[in-house]
């Protein structure tokens, strides 16, 4: 299948790489979640793997297969391997702005969003969490374009002046260490209207998750009755998605420090009330103005239910 001409940049560093996508072979029905980092990636996919296992019986994969994650231990050709032996349907991640992921028309595109700074308060555990293992899978693997990722030092104030002011690539002006947040939905925006997106908000899911699930359901063609719905929100849970990875060994262990517990963290809105200053949200304000259009910046904050 030719490359898709929407894609005119490489996303290159300590974690990503867009160029992976190049091996990908895309069939009829494929889903692929996209997301900046921190906005309701692994709840998403949840739902799907969830649906899936309601409906066909397929069990969720021990790990995403999230084809532009660089790190080890991702092998790229042990999880295109995997995705080509399916006969079921396939559900992916990807990290990727829509200017870097290949679209297809035969794939169907889910785009999730959060309000920037309810993501910077979720990164910041995040990145918090890091083990020293997983230091050395981000820079130490081999392929490492630019910079190594660097050690988070507490200081959550200047983490959140470099994340919001700089980019990790000059097409970028947020987003520091990793990649644009603001970026990756501003790309996605624009194609909103297309029939193979779907845009989910993090607070819409927290406001009504049976109805995100059914409209999640709508999009990507799976009919599920109430009960099925029902189901399917009580199995993604934040705590059920937690007690699910514990139970699996707890593979998240390897990269954060609490395992499972400090990788679904709160899933809480508005920490950031507590700690940015007004200073720090008129960089906010100014990024907002550089990056997004007003109405994709009023949904980001809002939601489609806001």
């Amino acid at each position: 299948m030719s490359w898709p001409a929407n894609v005119t940049r490489v996303y290159q560093n300590h974690t990503i790489d867009s160029t992976r996508w190049r091996n990908f072979e895309p069939r009829d029905g494929d889903v692929i979640v996209t997301t900046s980092y921190k906005s309701g990636t692994t709840w998403t996919l949840g739902i799907l793997y969830n649906m899936l296992a309601l409906k066909d019986g397929v069990p969720p994969p021990p790990m995403d297969y999230w084809i532009d994650a660089r790190m080890f231990p991702v092998v790229l050709e042990d999880q295109l391997a995997e995705l080509a032996a399916m006969s079921h349907r396939r559900v992916l991640k990807s990290h990727l702005a829509a200017d870097g992921l290949p679209i297809w028309r035969n794939v169907r595109y889910v785009v999730v969003g959060r309000d920037p700074r309810d993501v910077f308060m979720s990164l910041v555990n995040h990145y918090d969490q890091f083990t020293d293992e997983a230091y050395a899978a981000f820079n130490e693997t081999p392929g490492r374009a630019g910079e190594p990722i660097p050690r988070y030092d507490g200081d959550v104030r200047a983490l959140w002046k470099s994340w919001i002011t700089r980019g990790w690539f000059n097409w970028e002006s947020e987003g520091w260490p990793w990649w644009g947040n603001m970026h990756h939905v501003a790309t996605w925006w624009r194609l909103r209207d297309e029939p193979n997106v779907h845009f989910v908000h993090y607070n819409d899911l927290k406001a009504d998750l049976a109805g995100e699930i059914r409209r999640l359901a709508e999009f990507v063609g799976i009919d599920l009755t109430p009960a099925d719905i029902a189901a399917v929100a009580e199995a993604s849970s934040l705590e059920a998605m937690r007690a699910g990875a514990v139970a699996a060994g707890d593979p998240l262990s390897m990269m954060f420090k609490d395992g499972a517990k400090g990788f679904f963290y709160k899933g809480t809105n508005q920490r950031w009330r507590s700690v940015l200053t007004d200073e720090d949200l008129e960089l906010y304000e100014a990024a907002k103005e550089r990056v997004l259009t007003p109405d994709c910046a009023q949904w980001l904050e809002r939601g489609n239910r806001g």
